[in-house]
């Protein structure tokens, strides 16, 4: 007994030893993966030397006599502090991420090779100016050297055995490929559930379930879209499925933005103020890198001093301020696609009928390798418009027309161009040649102009207006190039000296026609946003954060009556009767110790998820697949408010979702599915059932979900948050402001700056989530680097 005791401690004292021993070769790795912040560096690609200077915070202010400089400097900082994230976003876009992560990515990959974006960015590069060659070059370079003086690999690749491959000129053009992935639909969704809709449940159902804009529309020109009419008695032959049951569907997010300007005359400072939050999935590392960049000329003058944020794997400055103007983005949602019908030939059904005659599909296979497993073969097609997506209700093969497939859709140039605009007239002309997906732009200067348009090159369609998929083979229908920059909608310098956008629609009328209808997200955060910029005369940039945060549920207001209204008139019930005291007290904002809150927030998507589920369901049935068999987008649209709210206030007799005896008797399942949730989700403590339960952070880093013991190291505390989707203060689980400034074209010094997480995404490093917290409570911090705490100067030989 005693020698089996005896040698059981051995073998764990020799565990302990080779624990220790390992975690301290991982120690040492892992600082060995660290970034040089202080210190001399030879790099013999500059022309002059550069210097870098970091803040407590990590923030680089970085001072160079070239742009190519600055951009070398750029890509050796983002190379030791993100590489692994600029890794992720290039092979995202070709649809290579497998190779490093392996088969649980393998089904994404399908989806993205699809458009083939690594053979697409060598066509963009090839169109390249030489001066943007130049700038991009040096960025690549810098990068490169950045990895290679790392004294090991990004403590990823360690996790994942693996190793980093060399940065080049095709990712940085994949990194702005990505964001088109993130920001526009690579499928055509919208097109093909209008026409889904349509077929299956009718022309009249489908334009009163899908609308493509409510009453909380909140454009800049005042326009208003005409109300969808309610359906007939006809819709009670298309539905007869019964109720349904389970976990209530979300509505559609917009991963989008707010951003709005007010001009001189409204502005403290003389200036116009600029504000931007970019709503995007949130992550450690942040997507965005703060930077200042600072170009001195021969003289020693300053020849550029830009602020804001760049994305890791590119050399630019995307928002922020240069001192005489200052921009934000948010993303369009105009129409930048088209699903295309393939018509079979009749005589030859394996080609497809084109304006010049029948022909054959292309046919291209393409190698996804995931890690650790056998490669297969991806077959694709080609058509003439684009690739072959998929089939519709028919079976017939659809192709995608879609501008991310143009060389247009990805340039340098214009964003270093804007980098310099001294106007906000120079740079809503520069916007029209941009190459990013299509942004809504909101700029403003230090002479007080404001101005509002969609970047990038537009679609000019002739025969139809893209709302639905279309045959293209008779040659009646297409694209007839671009819209040329006279006809993208402009505003500038409106009466009212106030431009807002927030993803929904920003004009109507012949402007909108232009644009296109696309996937606009709901009103409410742009009429939020109006409206708080129209109950002032005068504002500084504390007037502007307050907008930012505000956290009120304007949306919920009339759910929370219809709700207050129906549990008084059962408050015989006791489950009733516990309700009312925290919907009546609810406080109409989204904070985290808010039962009622949640309460009306349940309530309504449970009410909308009744209707929605039940007039869908035969849109369930034959469904078209994809290429890939990617899941489709959710029945729930953004607007699917407005259409329930309209069912509920007329309470037509004929539209009852079946399974219910009338329409208080839709809105009594609803609360009682939201009891359910308080049972299911709270253990029955109505008290738990806060929204901050709800609504927590959850930031990750990627690899704390494949390997959870990492997220104690890894990933920032996971705590409740204010805010929801449908106010200016947008907040969900991973989802929120991935930035938030407020700035004076002239008056950085008293900009204001949030970012979630940290620059880095390196756990030891002295900044690590520093910051996080002030953008979490929505404390004001300054919108410039502060004092220099580290300083690098890279040396030419």
């Amino acid at each position: 007994m005693r020698f089996w005791i005896r040698g059981t401690l051995v073998i764990f004292g020799v565990i302990a030893i080779c624990a220790l021993a390992g975690g301290t070769l991982m120690y040492w790795r892992l600082r060995a993966s660290l970034p040089i912040l202080e210190g001399n560096v030879a790099a013999p690609e500059l022309s002059a030397p550069v210097t870098v200077t970091r803040d407590a915070q990590g923030v680089p202010m970085l001072v160079g006599r070239s742009r190519a400089d600055l951009a070398w400097a750029l890509g050796f900082l983002h190379a030791q502090e993100r590489f692994f994230q600029m890794d992720g976003q290039r092979r995202l876009a070709a649809g290579e991420l497998s190779e490093l992560a392996g088969t649980v990515t393998l089904n994404q990959d399908r989806v993205h090779r699809v458009h083939r974006f690594r053979k697409r960015a060598a066509a963009v590069l090839a169109g390249m100016m030489p001066e943007e060659r130049e700038v991009l070059d040096a960025y690549v370079a810098g990068a490169n050297r950045g990895l290679q003086d790392l004294g090991a690999p990004p403590f990823e690749y360690l996790v994942l055995r693996s190793t980093p491959a060399p940065w080049t000129a095709e990712d940085t053009v994949l990194t702005v490929y990505t964001m088109y992935l993130d920001l526009q639909e690579a499928d055509g969704a919208t097109e093909r559930r209008r026409a889904n809709a349509e077929e299956a449940l009718g022309g009249q159902m489908a334009a009163f379930l899908f609308p493509e804009g409510t009453s909380w529309d909140a454009p800049l020109d005042g326009s208003t879209l005409p109300m969808p009419a309610m359906p007939d008695g006809n819709i009670k032959k298309r539905t007869g499925f019964p109720r349904p049951s389970g976990e209530a569907e979300e509505e559609a997010t917009s991963l989008g933005s707010n951003n709005w300007a007010v001009g001189g005359v409204l502005s403290a400072r003389g200036a116009a103020i600029v504000a931007n939050d970019m709503h995007l999935n949130l992550r450690v590392p942040n997507i965005w890198y703060r930077a200042r960049l600072v170009l001195k000329d021969e003289g020693s003058g300053t020849a550029l001093d830009i602020t804001g944020v760049t994305l890791p794997g590119a050399p630019n400055i995307v928002a922020g301020s240069n001192g005489k103007i200052a921009w934000g983005f948010t993303n369009s949602y105009v129409d930048t696609s088209d699903v295309v019908i393939l018509e079979p030939d009749a005589e030859r059904p394996d080609l497809y009928r084109t304006p010049a005659g029948a022909r054959h599909l292309d046919h291209v296979e393409e190698h996804l390798c995931p890690k650790d497993a056998a490669c297969e073969i991806l077959p694709i097609e080609e058509s003439l418009w684009g690739p072959v997506i998929g089939t519709d209700r028919q079976g017939r093969k659809i192709a995608y027309r879609w501008i991310a497939h143009d060389p247009v859709a990805v340039n340098l140039r214009s964003i270093l161009e804007l980098e310099r605009a001294e106007t906000a007239r120079t740079a809503l002309d520069i916007a029209h040649r941009m190459g990013v997906p299509h942004q809504n732009l909101v700029v403003g200067d230090a002479q007080g102009n404001i101005g509002w348009t969609v970047t990038t090159a537009m679609p000019k369609r002739f025969g139809f207006d893209g709302r639905l998929p279309a045959s293209w083979a008779d040659g009646t229908k297409g694209w007839s190039g671009y819209l040329v920059p006279e006809e993208v909608p402009v505003v500038y310098n409106p009466e009212n000296q106030r431009i807002w956008t927030a993803n929904s629609r920003v004009v109507g009328g012949e402007a909108l026609g232009k644009i296109g209808f696309g996937a606009y997200a709901h009103g409410s955060r742009a009429r939020q946003i109006r409206d708080g910029l129209l109950a002032k005369e005068l504002f500084d940039e504390q007037d502007m954060l307050a907008i930012q945060l505000d956290d009120r549920g304007v949306l919920l207001e009339r759910w929370q009556a219809l709700m207050l209204q129906r549990l008084r008139a059962g408050a015989g019930n006791p489950h009733y009767a516990a309700l009312i005291p925290a919907v009546e007290n609810w406080g109409g904002r989204a904070v985290p110790d808010s039962v009622g809150y949640r309460l009306v927030r349940t309530f309504r998507i449970e009410l909308i998820n009744a209707a929605y589920s039940a007039y869908t369901a035969p849109m369930r049935t034959g469904e078209p697949a994809s290429a890939s068999g990617w899941p489709p987008q959710p029945f729930l649209p953004r607007q699917a408010d407005e259409p329930v709210w309209r069912l509920l206030s007329e309470r037509p007799a004929h539209l009852v979702p079946p399974g219910y005896r009338d329409w208080d008797g839709v809105v009594d399942a609803a609360i009682e599915k939201t009891l359910s949730a308080v049972a299911t989700r709270a253990d029955g403590r109505l008290e738990a059932f806060t929204w901050g339960a709800a609504n927590r952070a959850e930031i990750r880093h990627p690899l704390a979900r494949a390997v959870p013991g990492l997220a104690l190291f890894l990933n920032p505390p996971d705590e409740p948050q204010s805010g929801d989707l449908y106010q200016p203060r947008v907040a969900g689980p991973g989802t929120g402001a991935s930035e938030r400034f407020v700035v004076v074209p002239g008056h950085e010094g008293t900009g204001i700056f949030h970012m979630p997480t940290s620059q880095t995404g390196h756990p030891l490093s002295p900044y690590y989530n520093v910051g996080h917290e002030d953008w979490a409570r929505g404390r004001a911090t300054p919108f410039l680097p502060g004092d220099p705490k580290w300083r690098l100067v890279f040396h030419p030989q």
